[in-house]
């Protein structure tokens, strides 16, 4: 075999296709053989050219993890020495290189086994050796074995790091120093031994010096290194960096603002920052490194980028991104110094310092949002005067960060819309199409949540948008567009007149083929959905078809060619739009499903396009020999470094998974031949490695559950179906709620699980109580794997990394169970109480204790009298959220404490005075608030309800009649309107000297285009009692009431 393998080797290196083919395969069937072991042996030893040698031991690398348990004693000998010979006697680097990898896999075998003691006193003998080469091959060797036979190494570990430390300051070979930094990494992988772990500190400073050495010799790529090293101890969970955390700071810095340096060096200094921001933000505190790190990043916004240098590695656009990692993460310690940059550079003579200035208040405004909303006068001074300045890049950055505030400083930025709509619409005027584009990105973000504020503006604002969509280049009809959709979903009905020209406009946007047209055609696909939701089914329904017709053309666009984000985009925004049609004509859809669901399914199976590069891989030199050096049993491949995925087809799939969800939902029984394909993506999806994928699952799936439940229905063993189907959701459900590491897609697992409790009922969800209970307990300890901060942090209750959205999803599932079980839940919430009040400490932010005080009131609620046992733990909370600054707070405590009064019995009688003085300020002027007053309103005629006796109504009811009828809350109408209708029912005496102020009260009530017949029927029987108390006499008073009124009361009276 020996001699024709050689040839066979020979042959397929050679430039020849065919005689390459032909040797793939005969060498195929001969690496089937344990013969090819000692053969590839020989050749990677003896073969007279290196590059026969290497590709000896290339394939050996592939084929002796299959052939290794077949091999005699002897045989493995022979390997492992001529291994070691080739290690120390082989002259060319590549095939020394190709050798120690294949040492890698045979070790995994025989250290374990006992069947090779001599290898690591070789690898020590061989890293002390006076010979660079055979120093540098012991430092690799001992990377790539940490990876395989790490534990081997542990008894040895104090010698180890002697070793690598010495290595690491090896003066006289820059290899062997870059392999030592390379071992170093690998250990540090591999180590989580907290004692271990320490000494990984010691090996810092020395790192650091081997740096700066390289960096002033101008070996980059050495220092490079050092920062991937950096990384892996920022991303341990171990607490790895200690003190060194400010010289690994100090050093990046240095890097990342020494303008001599190339992009990359400083752009991986600057990614540790961004790391240590993101991992370990309480170190950053803690070492009050803060401060430093902006006083360094602020002025890098300013810095000119080379017009030939890569985007991605401009320091600018790195600097604007860890600023916005560090807003996210530390916001209340980041605001106040970029704040201060700001207010500062705005006035500097140097345009670039002002273009930074208005950029560094966008790029925080999503992390430091609450901050921002508190000083948005004085932000807003600066971007607005910026957005009038001579210079075009500022006033591009000035519309940017006001597109990024209309984003993120909801609702309150709208509030300021009269000083800030008009400078829009100046922009949207401005001589550079750049500061045009961010203008029409502005005008989007802001229009979007106007609601009716915009009708105003609505007239100028489209006259200048269609012109500019007829007659400007792509890019800006393309961001025009976007502004139309926001203003189309601000004014609703209001938006019609305009519908039919824009509708119109975008019938040629929508057949549009060429390549660099396909995402205007994209933005046209999501605006006419936009618009067909505004204006609603009755006006698009007839006009629709063509529209549905141009979208559903997408599918024949050739998936093989263009696959990039213009073909993906288009897809992404085309399922976008089918999924607002099916909203729109619900089971009218089905028509449409053969057409459209088929491109759903497509677009979630599609590949996600990863791209891996794999470190060390020497088996380029075969350039296609993937058929020969692979089998199914070599599973030992290099270590993956770095995955990046297609950006647009992971929108493209999330978009496909949401609209499968809607489909469902719109169309139920009709749906029933796309159920099951449906369900196994969803399922799948819902374990999708990207956060946007399995969000859309996550909600998809309670969609295909409710039209499964309908399609099943009619089905010969559907309820089994159905069982086995709710078996399969609420398991994923639960799974995410204690696994998933992404707080909105837990959220949206709370809502789904507290949705499906409240449709389903407590029976049905008795098999997955205990371990719900136990999930949503985790979710309120903080101790779910989406809620875990680093391990070195020593984070207060005050900088908890809990999250708002997060937290009120899941104190959702509490009165959804309540609902369900009514009494039955007190033994649950005995278990769920104490982690829920511990939201409810004084250190907490305002949201946090009004998720608490709602909650509570829910449960009380629904739970009934055993909520009585729990009033003198939670009535102070209660009251003291009364006084809060918050309309929120005031709101949820008004209605907490009339549902605690109503079912806490004798616990809380003793508090009335308490609350009557805590409700009072609420009745009055000074409260601004409709909803806060209702609520308030609602929790008096609770109390009056339960114990009349213990209410001074001749005090309580003048002030209680004043505040009626109700303006905001409508679901307080039952209880107000009923407690006042007994007091009359009952001939109280007290309601009875009020007559006048109920007649007028019920008259408005009875005319109410939003009350419900109910409500009315109360206030009618109340209304005829005071009819048959005083007859005639109520004459005059029904003569003062406006026509229409007094006819509306009149026949409630007869009614009843």
């Amino acid at each position: 075999m020996a001699q024709s393998l050689e040839l066979l080797l020979i042959q397929f290196l050679m430039p020849d296709n065919d005689a390459r083919r032909q040797a793939e395969d005969q060498i195929k069937r001969l690496a089937k053989d344990p013969q090819v072991v000692p053969a590839l042996v020989q050749h990677m030893r003896t073969a007279k050219t290196p590059n026969v040698r290497q590709l000896a031991a290339v394939l050996l690398r592939k084929k002796i993890t299959g052939h290794w348990a077949k091999l005699s004693p002897q045989l493995k000998q022979l390997v492992k020495q001529s291994l070691i010979d080739t290690i120390t006697m082989e002259h060319s680097p590549p095939v020394r290189k190709a050798s120690a990898n294949v040492v890698s896999i045979v070790a995994k075998y025989a250290v374990p086994s006992g069947e090779w003691p001599d290898l690591l006193p070789f690898l020590f003998q061989c890293s002390q050796s006076e010979q660079e080469d055979h120093r540098e091959v012991a430092l690799i060797l001992f990377s790539s074995l940490t990876e395989t036979i790490g534990n081997a190494f542990r008894p040895y570990f104090a010698d180890l790091q002697a070793l690598l430390l010495k290595c690491l300051q090896d003066e006289t070979s820059n290899r062997v120093r870059v392999a030592a930094l390379k071992a170093v990494g690998s250990f540090l992988e591999f180590t989580h031994d907290g004692d271990e772990v320490i000494k990984f500190r010691e090996f810092i400073p020395s790192i650091l010096n081997v740096s700066r050495q390289c960096l002033a010799s101008g070996e980059e790529d050495v220092a490079i290194l050092a920062f991937e090293i950096f990384d892996e101890l920022i991303e341990s969970p171990a607490p790895l960096l200690g003190d060194s955390v400010k010289s690994i700071v100090q050093f990046s810095l240095e890097v990342c603002s020494s303008q001599n340096l190339e992009s990359n060096t400083r752009h991986q200094a600057i990614q540790i920052i961004s790391w240590l921001a993101k991992y370990k933000s309480s170190t950053l505190k803690k070492h009050k490194l803060i401060i430093p790190i902006l006083q360094v990043l602020c002025p890098l916004l300013a810095e000119s980028t080379n017009e030939n240098e890569d985007d991605d590695l401009a320091p600018d656009r790195a600097a604007a991104e860890v600023i916005d990692t560090m807003a996210l993460n530390i916001p209340k310690h980041v605001f106040q110094p970029v704040f201060e940059f700001a207010s500062l550079s705005c006035q500097n003579a140097n345009p670039k310092f002002r273009e930074a200035s208005v950029t560094a208040l966008g790029v925080i405004s999503e992390g430091c949002l609450e901050l921002m909303k508190s000083k948005l006068e004085p932000v807003l001074h600066i971007v607005l005067g910026a957005l009038r300045d001579p210079e075009q890049m500022v006033r591009g950055a000035a519309s940017f960060a006001l597109g990024q505030f209309a984003e993120h400083l909801q609702p309150e930025i709208v509030s300021h819309y009269e000083s800030v709509l008009p400078c829009i619409l100046n922009a949207l005027e401005d001589a550079s199409d750049e500061v045009k584009e961010k203008s029409y990105y502005a005008l989007a973000a802001f229009c979007e949540n106007m609601g009716e504020d915009i009708l105003p503006f609505l007239d100028p604002l489209m006259g200048k948008l269609l012109t500019a969509l007829q007659n400007s280049s792509r890019v800006l009809q393309e961001t025009c567009m976007s502004a139309i959709g926001s203003i189309a979903s601000a004014a609703e009905q209001a938006f019609i007149p305009y519908a039919e020209r824009v509708l119109e406009l975008m019938k040629s946007f929508m057949v549009l083929t060429n390549d660099e047209d396909l995402r205007s055609r994209a933005r046209a696909t999501e605006l006419v959905g936009i618009v067909a939701m505004s204006v609603g089914k009755v006006r698009m329904e007839p006009i629709l078809p063509p529209y549905i017709e141009a979208a559903i053309s997408v599918i024949v666009l050739p998936l093989n060619t263009g696959f990039g984000l213009e073909y993906s985009e288009l897809r992404e925004y085309t399922h976008g739009f089918f999924s607002n049609v099916a909203e729109i004509l619900e089971d009218s859809f089905a028509q449409y499903l053969p057409h459209v669901v088929p491109l759903a399914f497509s677009s979630c199976n599609l590949d996600d396009g990863s791209a891996i590069d794999i470190d060390e891989c020497d088996d380029e030199i075969a350039n296609g020999f993937g058929g020969v050096s692979s089998d199914d049993e070599a599973h030992d491949e290099p270590r993956v470094r770095n995955i990046s995925i297609r950006t647009g087809v992971l929108d493209e799939k999330a978009a496909a998974t949401q609209a499968l969800g809607l489909f469902a939902q719109h169309t139920k029984t009709s749906y029933a031949p796309y159920l099951e394909e449906t369900l196994r993506i969803l399922v799948k999806h819902s374990g999708y490695f990207h956060e946007d994928v399995r969000l859309q699952a996550i909600i998809s799936l309670k969609h295909a559950l409710t039209a499964a439940h309908a399609i099943f229905q009619s089905q010969h063993e559907g309820a089994d179906k159905a069982k086995e189907l709710l078996d399969t959701v609420m398991n994923i459900y639960m799974k995410s709620m204690v696994e998933d590491d992404d707080k909105e897609v837990v959220a949206q697992a709370c809502t789904s699980v507290a949705d499906i409790i409240r449709d389903y009922g407590y029976a049905t969800l008795t098999p997955y109580l205990a371990q719900l209970v136990d999930a949503t307990s985790l979710l309120l300890r903080e101790q779910s794997a989406c809620q875990q901060i680093e391990s070195d942090s020593e984070i207060d209750d005050v900088d908890s990394a809990h999250d708002e959205v997060l937290m009120d999803a899941v104190s959702d599932i509490l009165p959804a169970f309540a609902k369900s079980m009514g009494a039955q839940f007190a033994p649950i919430f005995g278990q769920l109480f104490e982690p829920l009040m511990k939201f409810a400490k004084s250190s907490r932010p305002p949201q946090d204790r009004t998720m608490v005080v709602a909650c509570l009131a829910e449960v009380a609620q629904n739970m009934g009298s055993p909520i009585a046992s729990y009033v003198d733990r939670v009535m102070p909370l209660v009251l003291k959220e009364l006084a809060s600054s918050e309309a929120t707070n005031r709101r949820n405590a008004a209605f907490c404490v009339g549902e605690l009064c109503k079912n806490g019995h004798e616990p809380a009688l003793k508090y009335y005075d308490n609350i009557l003085r805590g409700l009072h300020p609420l009745f009055g002027e000074s409260e601004p608030d409709d909803a806060v007053r209702d609520n308030a309103a609602g929790a008096v005629a609770r109390m009056i309800m339960v114990h009349p006796e213990s209410i001074p109504l001749h005090q309580v009811l003048p002030v209680f009649l004043r505040v009626l009828p109700l303006k905001e809350d409508r679901e307080e109408s039952m209880a107000v309107y009923s407690c006042v209708s007994t007091l009359v029912l009952s001939s109280n005496p007290q309601i009875l000297s009020l007559v006048p102020e109920l007649v007028n009260l019920f008259a408005q009530v009875v005319v109410s285009p939003v009350e419900t017949p109910e409500v009315k029927a109360v206030v009618g029987r109340a209304f005829s009692h005071l009819i048959s108390l005083y007859g005639q006499q109520m004459q005059p008073l029904l003569s003062n009431l406006p026509p229409a009124h007094a006819n509306a009361l009149s026949s409630f009276a007869q009614r009843s």
